[in-house]
């Protein structure tokens, strides 16, 4: 048994089968409805039910409060129709966005790298091609490991059929632990995307920064790479930041870039690079290195910002210093119910996010 879901102020219609969440279908169906930690947690997305009926599902009671239920308001992530249904969602959707449906894919693991001390570059082949945009994420199941993890597609989309993510060591993380001690080449995985609202507004005017951090560099690489292989002309910023040389990965990548396209610039910084003789880089945090780059006056382009909490709120707090605006600046934020976190990345500085 289906049920018909009709979402407002757009009109589009979706179908609902038996146990699926209105999330689940919309995405499948390529309807994009906003949305974040995908487990009931973080409340972006919220929506009114103007008719029919549903299960609530594992909604928090922090993310949907009582008199919010009472009201009839539902997340869309957890709620099972139970009827029909007429639901109101506040929807903004991106002209830029292409809105590729959400499918589900089996994959083999080709190759494991060893990108930094924490970091490994893992490849998956897909059993068919992949249609995403640049800055998009998948969501990975593992053998074993119960639930799905999210990852970041560090790959351009035009190698669709074979994937690349950059995946961080996290102690204590089941899934993050057994990518870099247990999987092996060869092993099948469990793949669904893809998801995700951060990819580059190719119709906004504006030369582009790119603020990256730790793994967080995988969004930008797919971006950048996609850019570059599209002819695009517009001067683009790689600000790349890392504790010391060992952690600074593909540094080599972005310098040949650099080399062979003269609208890219790169520039690596080292937080703690003290005492690194061969270290003639910039030293300080990566927002830093942004500020001196540009004299502090960021006005005129669009920024992109992939990282840890900390990076993230420091490097808002500089673009918006140098007068850049909350409409030019773009994030990735991931959620994980799975691993245990229980705060999410929302900066108190930058409302939007």
């Amino acid at each position: 048994m289906s049920y018909q879901v009709t979402i407002e102020p757009t009109g589009e219609q979706i179908e609902v089968e038996e146990g699926q969440t209105i999330l689940q279908a919309a995405l499948r169906q390529g309807v994009w409805l906003p949305f974040a930690c995908g487990h009931g947690t973080c409340a972006t997305c919220k929506v009114q039910v103007l008719e029919g009926e549903a299960d609530l599902g594992a909604a928090s009671s922090f993310a949907l409060m009582d008199m919010e239920r009472d009201e009839g308001k539902i997340l869309a992530c957890c709620a099972i129709p139970q009827s029909d249904m007429v639901i109101e969602a506040d929807i903004d959707v991106d002209p830029d966005f292409a809105g590729h449906p959400v499918e589900d894919y089996s994959a083999v693991v080709t190759a494991l790298v060893d990108l930094s001390p924490t970091i490994k570059g893992v490849h998956l082949k897909l059993d068919r091609p992949m249609a995403f945009q640049s800055g998009q994420y998948i969501n990975l199941q593992l053998p074993g490991i119960e639930g799905t993890r999210a990852f970041s597609l560090a790959n351009p989309p035009s190698r669709a059929d074979e994937v690349e993510l950059h995946v961080r060591l996290v102690e204590g993380g089941k899934a993050t632990e057994n990518i870099h001690h247990e999987l092996q080449v060869g092993d099948c995985v469990e793949v669904s995307g893809p998801y995700g609202q951060f990819f580059v507004r190719t119709s906004q005017a504006g030369d582009l920064i790119f603020i990256a951090g730790g793994s967080g560099l995988s969004s930008p690489q797919s971006m950048i790479l996609d850019l570059l292989q599209a002819g695009d002309t517009r001067r683009i910023v790689l600000f790349q930041g890392a504790r010391n040389r060992a952690e600074l990965y593909n540094r080599e990548l972005f310098e040949g870039l650099a080399e062979r396209h003269p609208n890219f610039i790169y520039v690596p910084a080292l937080s703690q690079a003290e005492g690194d003789s061969e270290w003639s880089g910039f030293n300080g945090y990566v927002h830093e290195a942004a500020k001196a780059h540009f004299d502090g006056r960021f006005s005129a382009n669009k920024a992109y910002l992939c990282g840890p909490p900390p990076m993230i709120d420091a490097a808002i707090t500089c673009l918006m210093q140098g007068r850049l605006f909350e409409r030019d600046i773009f994030m990735e934020r991931f959620y994980s119910a799975a691993d245990g976190a229980t705060e999410t990345t929302r900066s108190a500085l930058f409302k939007r996010i």
